[in-house]
């Protein structure tokens, strides 16, 4: 299987589903619904106790998507992650231990800043792909266009707060490659197994892109 890096992660389409799962039989009608909107780069995030077997269901049966791990704070996460077949991982801030478990891991890491100080200590360990958390409570679209000037060769993905309403504004910006968004899995949609509508919602992000 072909190894994924941060910028392909974050190029592949121009929303990348944030999911919370809590039942596992929901975990491959999801990522097949989906796939079938156009959407193959699924954020499974690590909030729940279901969610690495989640992970590893949709790795071993889905081949055509790349799922990736969000919430992952710490190198066990990342060991996790990896065992279960995650292709990449999103967290939610940055530390140089979880930069380097990545690293040895072999996965793409999309750490999570939200300060110029966060961005300047991750590029000094290579990254150049960032996560943008939480997006509307730290600035949002100002915020971004701020930084493109002294972080010239930084590309976000902003995520928290971001709609399918105001999605467009922050694909726009330059340094802006895709966001990350929840409202593509409803919790009543899920709730009630509503596959058609998942997919029809994917395949209107998939058109967000500019």
């Amino acid at each position: 299987m072909t190894t994924l890096t941060a910028l392909q992660v974050m190029q592949d389409g121009p929303v990348i589903p944030v999911i919370v799962l809590r039942d596992t039989s929901h975990a491959l009608p999801l990522a097949r619904a989906l796939l079938a909107g156009g959407l193959r780069m699924l954020e499974i995030t690590l909030r729940t106790p279901q969610a690495l077997a989640c992970i590893e269901m949709i790795a071993k049966e889905l081949p055509d998507v790349a799922v990736g791990a969000g919430t992952v704070r710490n190198p066990g996460d990342v060991m996790a992650a990896r065992r279960c077949g995650a292709r990449f991982l999103v967290s939610p801030g940055f530390t140089r231990d979880l930069s380097l478990a990545a690293h040895d891991a072999g996965l793409p890491l999309l750490p999570g800043v939200a300060t110029g100080s966060e961005i300047m200590t991750a590029m000094d360990l290579g990254h150049t792909e960032f996560k943008f958390f939480p997006a509307a409570q730290a600035g949002g679209a100002a915020m971004l266009k701020a930084w493109s000037g002294p972080f010239a060769e930084a590309r976000f993905c902003p995520t928290g707060g971001i709609t399918a309403t105001n999605a467009p504004e922050y694909l726009a910006l330059p340094n802006v490659s895709c966001v990350g968004g929840s409202w593509l899995v409803p919790a009543d949609a899920l709730a009630r197994q509503d596959w058609a509508a998942i997919s029809a919602l994917a395949s209107a992000a998939v058109q967000l892109r500019r």
